[in-house]
């Protein structure tokens, strides 16, 4: 459906951006006074049809700019994207909306844009003000319409000009959670209707429940495709990452500022799930007690740290938390080197699916120090008896 092939997108930064400058370096060569920032660096992937893509990234990875190119809304600097079918594109708030005109009018004039003719509007235009849910304020300039009804509104009409192809930014945040659950309930007709859709999107829960795959940007370049689980994780990881250089320049600065006082360095260097006997499992039954052994690496001695664990479906909705402070404890003294820790869950009940056990190391305060994101997994076999995320007996009289 999509084949983007060593695409790169760049754009030119001024430095000179109040006209006082720009007078000043009129005549000059201009280059001194420019930046060329690349967006995108030498993207390719394909995506079949009828497939729901994730795409994910930090902040400024290139996730919008890459939906532009792929919806044509702007040309790459070098390379190709070649698509087919009818496409649909909510990229930003309000994109083909004109402020003076009604939402009537804008009705027609945005589904004009998308490639529907004002027959085909007509014919639609009733389910689209139903879907929308703003039919009190259909005939009001869409100046005047809040950032929810905006996105009600364009995502209304680009659902209904029966697209091959679906492109969404992360404008759908914006509505509130009816409106959400009702995109994603549309989401799902769609892919059981065989059409093709491209997500960007920041919640690692979404793109798990939604998309097939996901294609993880870093830095303008393609950092990883794969399953979403997998997508999800590697985002974290990159996530992490940056977490953890903010973190150590922020303890780099706190010890200059406080010397002489000991702060927790380490990293979480192993997760494993373990039954009653010590033995590593995959399979855990509802009812067993299992063990979550954590191996760390102290990069010096310390006399007082922390530690906490998390469960995770493989929605990312946490099941089960806790820690040494919840607890009531703390570990330590430890010398340089690997210590081990264990934390026992007794009489799990979670319900059938596949689970991931998060680990973070944390120092005496309770600051995080290293964060170990799905460093374990387990599956629960399915009770067909029940539902949700919890297991227990259950009988009916």
């Amino acid at each position: 459906m999509i084949v983007v092939d060593d695409v790169s997108k760049s754009f030119v930064i001024r430095r000179d951006n109040s006209l006082k400058e720009r007078v000043v370096t009129l005549g000059r060569r201009g280059r001194a006074h420019q930046e060329e920032f690349r967006a995108l660096d030498k993207v390719s992937f394909s995506i079949q049809a009828g497939r729901t893509i994730g795409l994910i990234g930090t902040n400024g990875s290139g996730k919008s700019t890459l939906l532009k190119v792929i919806g044509g809304i702007i040309e790459p600097s070098s390379g190709t994207v070649r698509r087919r079918g009818r496409l649909a594109a909510l990229l930003e708030l309000g994109a083909g909306f004109h402020p003076d005109l009604s939402g009537r009018d804008n009705i027609y004039l945005n589904a004009a844009v998308l490639g529907l003719s004002r027959e085909q509007t007509d014919a639609e235009f009733e389910s689209i003000v139903a879907f929308s849910e703003i039919g009190d304020f259909i005939d009001t300039q869409v100046k005047f319409y809040s950032s929810g009804m905006y996105v009600r509104l364009a995502f209304a009409v680009a659902v209904h000009t029966d697209p091959d192809l679906l492109l969404v930014d992360e404008v759908l945040a914006v509505g509130d959670e009816a409106f959400q659950r009702k995109c994603m309930d549309k989401i799902r007709q769609f892919q059981k209707e065989g059409r093709t859709i491209v997500l960007v999107s920041h919640s690692a829960a979404q793109v798990m429940e939604v998309c097939d795959e996901g294609i993880v940007l870093r830095d303008g370049g393609v950092a990883f495709i794969g399953s979403a689980a997998d997508a999800t994780r590697v985002h974290r990881e990159i996530l992490e990452g940056k977490r953890k250089m903010i973190v150590e320049r922020e303890e780099s600065e706190h010890a200059a500022q406080t010397a002489g006082e000991q702060a927790a360095h380490g990293e979480v260097v192993g997760v494993s799930v373990e039954d009653e006997h010590g033995a590593v499992v995959r399979d855990v039954e509802p009812g067993q007690t299992v063990t979550v052994r954590v191996k760390v690496r102290h990069s010096r001695p310390v006399d007082v740290w922390n530690s906490s664990v998390s469960v995770d479906t493989s929605g990312g909705q946490q099941v089960f938390g806790t820690g040494s402070r919840r607890l009531g404890t703390s570990h330590g003294p430890a010398a340089a080197g690997e210590a081990e820790i264990a934390y026992e869950l007794k009489d799990v009940r979670f319900a059938g699916g596949q689970y991931f056990v998060n680990v973070e190391l944390q120092d005496a305060d309770g600051r995080s120090v290293d964060i170990a994101w799905q460093a374990a997994a387990f599956y629960v076999p399915a009770d067909q008896r029940q539902t949700g995320t919890i297991f227990t007996d259950v009988s009916v009289s």
